[in-house]
């Protein structure tokens, strides 16, 4: 019987994680864009931040990739302003926010358009303080599609309209940290309930 009730335990562990999954990834299914030609303009880009350096050392591809589809939307006039979300100090010493903008500069982004917000400490918080503190009803969420994906489910959820354009993900010759990084985010799209 002991068992049968691990088994049973696994077993609704596994549906629920399915389950939650499947549940963002096709409410958000219409409002992602891999191409800036297709994506409709919104004034604001939300862009997500993330550490400079990889978890396990060396560039974090995720950042560098987020980087160039912001320089990307802002270029092709499909933003206007960007309002970088990230820790403003992580675990390892770095200013996510002020790294990415100190980029986006470098890149040609006037650096008058960039808003900095420095506690977006999770998604969570960053759509939260994007409505409450910067004021934001509707934007255009950068990410990779895996973190889009949750992104616009919560933005949606509190009242914010909000589509996402997709950086490039990790190739899979990125190995480790790539899947640890998915492992992660099928969690996080269970813990969007909660939240």
């Amino acid at each position: 019987y002991i068992i049968i009730s691990y088994l049973f335990a696994i077993l609704a562990i596994v549906i629920i994680i399915a389950s939650c999954n499947m549940i963002v990834i096709y409410y958000s299914k219409d409002l992602l864009y891999d191409n800036v030609k297709d994506i409709p303009y919104k004034e604001v880009g939300l862009l997500l931040g993330t550490s400079p350096v990889a978890r396990f050392g060396g560039t974090n591809i995720y950042f560098t990739y987020r980087i160039d589809a912001a320089v990307k939307l802002y270029k092709a006039k499909k933003i206007s302003r960007i309002l970088i979300s990230g820790d403003g100090k992580n675990s390892k010493g770095y200013d996510e926010p002020q790294c990415m903008k100190r980029l986006l500069v470098e890149r040609g982004i006037p650096a008058n358009v960039i808003t900095l917000d420095k506690k977006g400490l999770r998604t969570y918080d960053s759509v939260i303080r994007a409505r409450d503190i910067y004021g934001v009803s509707d934007c255009t969420v950068i990410s990779q599609q895996f973190h889009n994906e949750r992104t616009i489910f919560l933005a949606d959820h509190h009242d914010i309209d909000a589509i996402g354009f997709n950086a490039k993900d990790a190739p899979y010759k990125y190995g480790k940290p790539a899947i640890m990084v998915k492992i992660r985010e099928l969690l996080a799209k269970v813990k969007v309930f909660t939240d």
